[in-house]
């Protein structure tokens, strides 16, 4: 059974103060309003509504992955993936900012996780914003550590820090990954 399939049956309890469960499923094209609504939110430079659907039509080819979150039916996140010969990179992960703070982010982070173990990734790697010091120690909970900077990298002002997760397909790596998901 999948990860996405194994949260779905099991109603993955989200936290109590929130009170209602969070479900993660691959994103569709009736997702995409709800996307862009967040997309537009979190992003100075969004993407758009056309630049989605190519990576929607990219991931039915097996090039890509996109799953969102969501809560009481509503998308409330999504995220996204890139595979690369024996390597998987993580494209986005974006909260509604009125749902930030909710482990969220951990939850699509877990299922991107494991669709690039799903598909027999070694690797993972991302680029985060300098300034963007909660995704970063996100980040590192997933084992991903600081390999470099691209300077400018956002908007042509802000550098982002490449971080990279290797050996995700040890068993080290797999228990990392219980370990998360145990944690929610």
């Amino acid at each position: 059974m999948s990860f996405v399939a194994r949260l779905l049956d099991r109603g993955v309890p989200d936290e109590p103060e929130r009170g209602r469960a969070v479900a993660i499923e691959p994103m569709r094209r009736r997702h995409l309003r709800s996307v862009l609504a967040i997309e537009q939110q979190v992003y100075p430079r969004p993407w758009t509504l056309a630049t989605f659907q190519t990576e929607l039509t990219e991931a039915r080819a097996g090039r890509r992955y996109y799953c969102v979150a969501r809560r009481a039916g509503a998308v409330v996140g999504y995220g996204g993936l890139m595979f690369v010969p024996d390597e998987a990179h993580v494209t986005n992960v974006a909260v509604d900012p009125s749902q930030q703070r909710g482990r969220i982010g951990t939850r699509l982070l877990l299922d991107l996780a494991r669709a690039a173990l799903d598909a027999r990734c070694h690797a993972l790697s991302l680029e985060v914003r300098v300034s963007n010091h909660a995704a970063q120690e996100m980040y590192r909970r997933f084992g991903f550590a600081p390999a470099g900077i691209r300077p400018k990298y956002y908007e042509n002002v802000e550098d982002a820090i490449i971080m990279w997760a290797h050996d995700i397909d040890s068993p080290q790596y797999r228990a990392r990954l219980r370990s998360l998901e145990e944690g929610l």
